[in-house]
């Protein structure tokens, strides 16, 4: 593919997210029914109804999942599934979301959201652990699961009759075309890596050894190329474990996104029956559904030894998946089992799971040296104005810098990125500010201050991160972090002189009300840019 191919690809797809496609059903599933509120009406808001009276329509539910440690992904897809469809059948009119998607009238795309964001800390804790209601410092305060939605909504046309699972944290533009015509009854994106299988070195030097990877097998020419699903292995197991199979003609890593058919996540539903009515068990889709379902006995029960998981268990897994496949082939074979859809090796990724990522891929839109930059301003419908909605602009001095939905008196900000920012001065250079009002904000590179208001000059060290956290009663705590922290190694401890770990900030945050102590965000926000400006 030459550049200009690929360039175009490119603009295909970001041409069309920013149609703002959106699936017939949209299903969020939440940590609780708070978070399950909030995002059934901020994206109910953004998703309008079509002529059609019930679609596109947005259904949040929550994970109320009897077992402690969870449901996984696998058993959590297909709970959240049944429990919209028992939603939109008593609560909008009884819709019968399982019959329209088999009789192939509905696309439906469910975002998987719970999860602590360790990785992303303090960040989320901002957010009273709504992790994929974090903000990016773009125009509209569009938050990380609004992004990765309209991102998505580009493969909804393709998927009539199926179920797509996202997870909620990274947006990427296909570099191949997004468009296509369902050949398998479970599709999985992948960045596939060329036309042929890579040697020992090169899988090596690719990283596929540290991948979840998928490896399409070399077809016949009559059917289409099935695929196999495999975990962190050296080329030389690889080709050990699918040689029964075939013969690997392409790999690339796994994106972990999916979509099935009606009829796969019907049979899926009907053979985990009883696991899902009580609420028990914990099945996550790669090791528990797809490996089992395409890999040799050996090779899956090897990789499940890795996992610390003894052989009786997983030879016992393996035989009902085994069986359920088998049995549902026979009825079902009009398309193949488990197939690959390409996003292209040169795809686009911006991760913003991690608070590492979530600053460089925010900064991206200053590095007009990436040709990604320009993708992005794309993606976000922005011209070529950088002073987006500021007040008085003529007296701050922008250099290589946004200001989105701002009111600045003066000041100067340099390669630095606001958003939903009030102050009467502002010096900043290489900082992202999000959601915040003060007299004076002044922050050094690389640092991030995050929904922090009041009356005092706000002051942030080069690579210092500085957030916000508000509970039900109004009270207000301020949480410290750096950049180069790992929230996640980091989960337990007590850091940056802070009150408490960021576990005891998440603990506190539990069960909050979200939507009314975001509200109250929203008018203290008013109150204090009104206080401040005051003659």
């Amino acid at each position: 593919m030459t550049a200009d191919d690929k360039n175009a690809k490119f603009e295909a797809a970001v041409n069309a997210m920013a149609e703002h496609r959106f699936y017939d059903v949209t299903i969020v599933c939440t940590t609780d029914d708070y978070q399950a509120e909030f995002w059934m009406a901020k994206l109910s808001k953004s998703i309008t109804k079509t002529a059609d009276d019930n679609f596109p329509m947005v259904i949040a539910v929550s994970e109320d999942w009897t077992d402690p440690s969870g449901a996984g992904n696998g058993l959590g897809t297909l709970y959240a599934w049944q429990k919209a469809c028992r939603y939109a059948n008593e609560n909008l009119g009884g819709v019968d979301l399982d019959t329209l998607l088999l009789e192939g009238k509905i696309s439906a795309a469910l975002y998987h959201t719970a999860g602590k964001g360790t990785r992303m800390a303090p960040l989320p804790a901002s957010e009273n652990n709504n992790k994929p209601g974090v903000k990016l410092p773009f125009p509209k305060a569009l938050t990380v699961l609004e992004s990765v939605v309209r991102q998505t909504g580009i493969y909804a046309a393709s998927r009539k009759g199926r179920l797509s699972v996202y997870w909620g944290d990274q947006v990427f533009l296909p570099s191949v075309d997004f468009e296509y015509k369902p050949a398998y009854h479970i599709d999985i994106l992948c960045s596939l890596l060329g036309d042929t299988a890579p040697n020992a070195q090169e899988w090596k030097e690719q990283g596929l050894d540290k991948y979840g990877v998928i490896a399409v097998l070399k077809s016949d020419g009559s059917n289409p190329p099935e695929a196999a699903q495999v975990e962190k292995v050296s080329h030389e197991t690889a080709t050990k474990m699918l040689e029964q199979l075939g013969t690997i003609g392409q790999v690339g890593p796994s994106l972990g996104s999916f979509s099935v058919s009606a009829s796969m996540l019907k049979g899926l539903c009907d053979e985990f029956s009883v696991e899902l009515a009580d609420k028990q068990a914990k099945l996550d889709t790669d090791p528990h559904f797809w490996m089992p379902m395409t890999l040799p006995e050996d090779s899956y029960v090897y990789l499940m030894s890795q996992k610390d998981v003894d052989e009786t268990t997983s030879k016992t897994h393996y035989e009902r998946m085994k069986a359920f496949s088998t049995s549902f082939l026979k009825t079902d074979n009009d398309m193949g089992l488990f197939g690959a859809v390409d996003v292209g090796k040169d795809a686009c990724w911006w991760d913003y799971g991690q608070l590492q990522l979530y600053s460089k891929n925010s900064l991206l839109l200053l590095d007009d040296a990436n040709p990604e930059s320009k993708l992005l301003r794309k993606f976000l419908n922005l011209t070529e104005n950088p002073m987006t909605g500021v007040l008085a602009s003529n007296n701050v001095m922008y250099e290589h810098s946004y200001a989105f939905d701002c009111t600045i008196a003066e000041g100067t900000a340099k390669d630095s990125l606001l958003s939903h920012v009030t102050a009467k001065e502002i010096n900043v250079d290489g900082a992202i500010v999000v959601n915040c009002v003060a007299p004076k904000i002044t922050a050094g590179k690389g640092s991030i201050l995050y929904n922090i208001m009041g009356e005092r000059e706000i002051v942030a060290e080069p690579g210092q991160v500085m957030v916000a956290v508000t509970d039900e009663s109004g009270s207000i705590m301020e949480i410290k972090s750096r950049v180069d922290i790992d929230g996640g190694q980091a989960w337990k401890e007590v850091v940056e002189g802070n009150p408490m770990s960021f576990e005891q900030v998440w603990k506190n945050n539990k069960n909050a009300q979200i939507g009314k102590i975001d509200l109250e965000r929203e008018e203290l926000f008013i109150k204090l840019s009104e206080k401040i400006f005051e003659p």
